[in-house]
């Protein structure tokens, strides 16, 4: 394998520590890109673009650098609780957010991911997801000085910051489409044209679709091109051609970029669609693989306090690869999607099986990664998710039951679109879903909601936080009103009501936040094992640390109240629920309708 082809910096102190990851990971690099691009010109680009990235570091960042390399575990600590929202939402713009931080250390955040926030297209942008310009801010939001500034303050309270990087694709007016559509060669091979109809017609019979209703197809004809773009998502969503090596290195750098301004954890959106291969769906393929370990290491150059997360929010075979295995790691965290789409089916059916079967299958993330565990996200819940763990007609009772099209539901939800033959995926606020009405006897559905946070929060990974959740944030039924707003996803996207009294459900979640602190069995490490209980609404898993300390996580998924005997599951001593501090008797549990146990070994 090569030497790295540059001389190192004069200062010996940064010489020395990148001498010293260049002899760990530059290998590793080539290793990934040289089977896709060969040996070639490109290596030098790419080595320079590392060069002067960290040379460029701020000197904090190589501080806190040095500080993860000494904790490369950092991500995987019991206190790191995570906090997902819209800038726009929830603070206004970037200086709004800055003054509304205090929310996030009441909650016990260590994590915090605002969605979207670089400059968009104008008009429709699929939520911000339709990229102009990596190395600017949104100028609604701010500025690329305000995300500095936030970012600071954010490391000031122990907060990492998570930015979306959207990766597969840029805007129709980034300037390399417009230089693309201004017939420059070089910038046309940026993305993925196509001038024959039948050429796309043979793609096409092996490609999925994202949103078939209001996007069908996965090609859009493009006059200034003469022929037909890539286009998975939106018509106005270009994908990005990494068969070619400029484009790995570009968008490389937009990762060192914003990893020097102070994001510490980036989310690969849309990551399974990188590379394309004809006669082939074009998902998850290795080449996308070598794609994303190449980042890593390029990132473990220059930055290695940054983590990446994968956006895979497929089933649980096609997520556990972007966390690739020790010798050639990938993603540091992944999204678990199966288990969070899994605990809502529980919640409409009573049966918790299902959640436990997707709990043993994560059983085979590597140690050294981790989950990003959570109720609800920005998207919808894609049921097909749980296809071969739960029966399709069920699946198709759940989406119904959450559409509010089921006598006796609770739930206040739209269904959205899927692919011909599919179960139509779920919108909704988590609040609204387990039945929250404005102006109602809330009781039994803030239960609800406060089961799903509880189970999550015990789970191993990072526990995330969507926005207005801890407050019981309705649904906005009004999301249609506002420009570019009328993808059904909005209804989970409301402003944040900051005159909405947090009450129980906020102080609940900053509860679970402040028991997982300094808990050796809550690292992400000890992996959540589920445990067989005789009644299938009776989920229980535990947690549990080599040095002995052990919790165990009962969820109770009916609307009545039952006692049973756990001494088969508990075994002899005295426990104690951490929750409300009562004493548990093994031979006698307790579980309140949809009620919630953490339960540890009395001085334990």
């Amino acid at each position: 394998m090569s030497a790295f082809p540059l001389a190192l910096p004069d200062d010996a102190e940064l010489s020395a520590r990148l001498s010293a990851r260049i002899g760990q990971h530059w290998h590793r690099l080539l290793a990934a890109l040289r089977p896709l691009y060969g040996e070639g010109a490109w290596e030098g680009e790419l080595a320079a673009r590392l060069l002067g990235a960290a040379i460029a570091r701020p000197a904090d960042l190589r501080a806190l650098d040095q500080v993860r390399e000494a904790a490369p575990d950092w991500f995987q600590k019991p206190e790191m609780v995570g906090y997902c929202t819209y800038i726009d939402r929830f603070g206004g713009t970037l200086a709004g957010t800055r003054a509304r931080l205090d929310e996030l250390s009441q909650l016990g955040v260590r994590y915090f991911h605002p969605l979207p926030l670089l400059k968009p297209r104008e008009g429709d942008s699929d939520g911000g997801f339709a990229v102009a310009d990596f190395r600017q801010v949104d100028p609604k939001l701010g500025s690329i000085d305000d995300l500095r500034a936030l970012a600071s303050d954010l490391r000031a309270r122990g907060i990492s910051l998570c930015l979306d990087i959207v990766c597969n694709h840029t805007a129709d007016t980034h300037d390399w489409a417009l230089a693309a559509k201004a017939g420059d060669a070089k910038y046309r091979d940026f993305y993925h044209v196509v001038e024959a109809a039948d050429q796309v017609a043979a793609y096409e019979a092996h490609l999925g679709q994202v949103f078939p209703q209001t996007a069908p197809g996965n090609f859009t004809f493009v006059p200034e091109m003469q022929g037909h773009v890539w286009t998975t998502f939106y018509p106005f969503q270009w994908d990005l051609n990494y068969a070619n090596p400029v484009v790995f290195i570009e968008m490389m750098d937009v990762l060192l970029y914003l990893a020097n301004q102070g994001a510490e954890v980036f989310r690969l959106d849309s990551a399974p669609f990188l590379w394309k291969r004809a006669g082939s769906d074009c998902r998850g393929l290795p080449e996308t693989h070598q794609v994303v370990r190449a980042w890593r290491a390029a990132l473990a150059i220059v930055a290695p306090a940054v983590a990446l997360k994968a956006e895979a929010i497929v089933g649980l075979a096609e997520v556990l690869p972007f966390l690739g295995e020790p010798e050639q790691p990938e993603c540091h965290l992944a999204y678990n999607n199966t288990a969070m789409t899994a605990l809502w089916a529980a919640l409409a059916t009573g049966d918790t099986r299902p959640l436990s079967t997707c709990l043993t299958q994560a059983l085979a993330k590597p140690a050294g990664a981790g989950w990003l565990t959570y109720v609800r996200c920005h998207d919808d819940i894609i049921w097909g998710a749980l296809k071969g763990v739960i029966p399709d007609e069920t699946l198709a009772r759940i989406s119904d039951f959450y559409a509010g099209a089921v006598p006796g539901s609770f739930a206040d939800g739209q269904a959205f679109q899927a692919e011909p033959g599919a179960v139509r995926s779920t919108n909704g606020m988590a609040a609204s879903l387990a039945g929250v009405r404005d102006g109602a006897d809330n009781a039994a559905a803030l239960a609800r909601l406060r089961l799903l946070y509880g189970v999550t929060f015990a789970l191993d990974g990072i526990p995330a936080i969507y926005m207005g959740d801890e407050r019981a944030l309705t649904n906005d039924p009004d999301y249609a009103v506002e420009p570019d707003h009328d993808d059904g996803r909005w209804l989970h996207r409301p402003r944040m009501d900051w005159t909405r009294n947090g009450g129980p459900t906020h102080a609940a979640i900053a509860r679970f936040a402040q028991l997982r602190q300094g808990r050796a069995c809550l690292h992400a490490g000890n992996p959540a094992r589920p445990l067989l209980t005789a009644d299938p609404a009776l989920l229980a898993f535990e947690r549990a640390d080599r040095g002995g300390d052990r919790l165990i996580c009962l969820g109770w998924f009916k609307g009545d109240a039952m006692t049973t005997d756990l001494s088969g599951l508990l075994g002899s001593g005295d426990w104690i629920d951490l929750l409300d501090g009562t004493d548990v008797n093994a031979q006698s549990v307790a579980m309140a309708p949809w009620g919630l146990r953490w339960l540890v070994k009395k001085n334990g």
